[in-house]
């Protein structure tokens, strides 16, 4: 299972969001790039970065500076955050962006999902943002009333490398992930999960990996580590010797 460290941009700056409510933000960083480096230096395979500032505009903000992030580790780079035209997919593709999250828009339209996956083959990831098994959109601030559950199923036969699946209401709230709906998307289709949102504990990477036989691939973490709850080389010790 992969242990995918998570860099949150907000301003330039990486912070976290409690339940991604704005003004609940905590800064841990003035600079991103470094944080990138560290992570790749503490044994990091994947590193997922979010451009809050695109997601609450509905346009990439940060694009920049996360090519600067990119071009300085040697390991794969997911982005995720304001994602809404072929155009921005076809841009970060150029700029060597291991694979994209679309969220609100490939929510909103099936026929700009397939055409991504078409444009950026087994690059394409999909974040299933949900509160109370609920889908939300637009930063988290619009519900659809679609259940998580219910769009996934949707996505098989499509060329997607995994559904990031976040329970909002745990996000950044260090309460543990939702383990019981974690398990139930992985086990609703053939696409592997990644569970995000919550992880506060080793104890919490042990109860995921018990599932990976059910279909869950990885977890993002994100303020566990930078409150110094546990080291990444710890979780990803955890993982490896899961094998």
């Amino acid at each position: 299972m992969l242990i995918i460290p998570a860099i949150d941009i907000k301003d330039g700056k990486c912070i976290r969001l409690q339940q991604g409510r704005l003004g609940t933000e905590s800064i841990y960083s003035d600079d991103p790039v470094a944080v990138t480096q560290r992570w790749e230096s503490e044994g990091a395979e994947l590193i997922h970065v979010v451009d809050l500032d695109g997601a609450f505009k509905g346009r990439p903000i940060n694009h920049e500076l996360i090519v600067k992030m990119i071009q300085s580790v040697d390991i794969p780079i997911q982005v995720a955050g304001g994602i809404r035209t072929l155009a921005d997919i076809e841009y970060y593709r150029q700029k060597e962006a291991s694979r994209l999250v679309l969220g609100t828009k490939a929510l909103l339209s099936f026929q700009f999902l397939k055409s991504a996956c078409d444009l950026f083959p087994i690059g394409i990831s999909v974040g299933l943002d949900a509160r109370d098994g609920k889908i939300v959109v637009q930063g988290w601030t619009q519900p659809t009333g679609e259940s998580v559950i219910d769009f996934a199923k949707k996505l098989t036969g499509l060329r997607i490398v995994s559904i990031i699946f976040t329970d909002v209401q745990r996000d950044g709230m260090l309460q543990g992930p939702n383990l019981e709906t974690v398990q139930e998307l992985a086990r609703s289709g053939e696409i592997p999960v990644i569970a995000s949102g919550g992880v506060s504990s080793l104890e919490d990477i042990d109860a995921l990996l018990a599932l990976e036989s059910s279909g869950v691939a990885g977890v993002i973490i994100g303020k566990a580590l930078y409150t110094g709850a546990f080291k990444l080389s710890e979780a990803i010790s955890r993982a490896q010797g899961a094998h």
